[in-house]
């Protein structure tokens, strides 16, 4: 099982540092022409799309934390939740 336990965690928090990784890029103004940081977008949009607009706010880079780091913590703390399951 602790192969397992391994596997869920790290799924877990690759999901989490992507939405991370694109709310650095979003906030800093990355080349949204670049293949890179439209891999991110992409992946960052479908892995938030429950959350996206959940909340509506006139700042954009509180909006911006609020679209994709909200998932990005629910994900890390479910995937170590379930983790921590299968290790029991």
């Amino acid at each position: 099982m602790r192969g397992i336990n391994g596997a869920v965690r790290a799924l877990a928090h690759i999901i989490a540092g992507i939405l991370v990784i694109w709310i650095l890029m979003d906030l800093l103004d990355a080349n949204s022409g670049n293949t890179l940081v439209g891999w991110f977008h992409s992946a960052a949009d479908w892995l938030a799309g429950w959350s996206r607009g959940l909340f509506q706010v006139s700042n954009r880079t509180l909006q911006v934390l609020l679209d994709y780091g909200l998932p990005a913590i629910v994900y890390a703390a479910i995937g170590n939740l379930i983790a921590r399951r299968v290790a029991e």
